[in-house]
């Protein structure tokens, strides 16, 4: 790591974060702090210290690429239990960058248009375009993840899904865009005092979802079938990183790091100006 990145971190947290063959879930401690030394204090400001390098490596992809039919892109997808912090990733990493090099998708419930088409039909125009960074606020892995532990689907389904997304992420890497996909892992612990704070505080009960409750019941369901999603869809092209997140200024902090390890590869640079500069500064002068 650089001189500039590494204040709290012992250790690039990618390689510890990212998920390899073995990797086991229920091994992954959510209130461990992986590759930092730090505490909340530090992580805090480690987070606002590198919004500065974020926001300028953004601005150049933008600058660079946002008007090219092909080009790199980075494109961020966020999973998670309820409560673990996604809002918060975007809010407080993606929102540290200029709003106009970004692009947000939320995916809710598919609707009845959606569900006419493949899984895929209603992601695929959301992908950022080049020079851009894109956000999946939940994501086409809803289609394995609810779709299995719901049964919305059927097992020879699942596993078709499994192999489309496989090639799809592989289309998109192909063509350039960085994929960084994050699992925010939340304990079962954690979540509840956090559902307990939403209503407890009657600001925060339009968060509260009383179908959180239901889902909570189906946790370690839930838990097998990210295991499940890890070891068919985690790829050279395409890895999973599962992110510690009981600590909410630690989850932050790791996926500001990857989002910067992605856009430090690209390296960006300032596009040359298509016309005469010396020119145009006396034209400006003369004006």
């Amino acid at each position: 790591m650089s001189e500039k990145t590494d204040l709290g971190w012992s250790e690039d947290p990618a390689p510890l974060l990212r998920v390899d063959d073995g990797f086991r879930l229920d091994e992954v401690d959510p209130h461990s702090t992986p590759g930092y030394e730090g505490n909340k204090k530090s992580g805090r400001r480690d987070l606002q210290y590198c919004t500065g390098e974020l926001d300028d490596l953004q601005e150049r992809l933008f600058a660079a690429h946002h008007d090219e039919e092909s080009g790199p892109a980075v494109l961020l997808v966020l999973q998670a239990m309820d409560t673990a912090g996604k809002g918060g990733i975007v809010r407080h990493v993606v929102g540290s960058v200029d709003p106009q090099g970004i692009e947000l998708a939320a995916f809710k419930k598919p609707s009845k248009e959606e569900l006419a088409h493949d899984f895929l039909w209603r992601i695929r125009p959301r992908v950022p375009g080049p020079g851009m960074i894109g956000v999946f606020d939940r994501s086409h892995y809803e289609d394995v993840l609810i779709g299995k532990v719901r049964e919305l689907a059927d097992e020879a389904e699942i596993e078709r899904r499994y192999e489309a997304i496989n090639a799809f992420e592989a289309e998109l890497a192909e063509a350039g865009v960085r994929i960084i996909k994050v699992m925010l892992h939340i304990s079962p612990d954690e979540q509840k005092d956090r559902l307990m704070e939403r209503l407890d505080r009657p600001d925060k009960h339009w968060k509260y979802n009383p179908g959180d409750v239901d889902e909570r019941l189906l946790w370690p369901d839930y838990m097998q079938a990210y295991q499940t999603a890890f070891e068919r869809t985690s790829t050279e092209a395409a890895p999973w990183y599962v992110i510690p997140a009981d600590r909410k200024w630690y989850a932050r902090l790791a996926v500001q790091r990857l989002l910067l390890g992605a856009l430090r590869e690209i390296d960006p640079q300032w596009p040359a100006a298509d016309y005469d500069v010396s020119v145009e500064r006396e034209r400006l002068a003369e004006s």
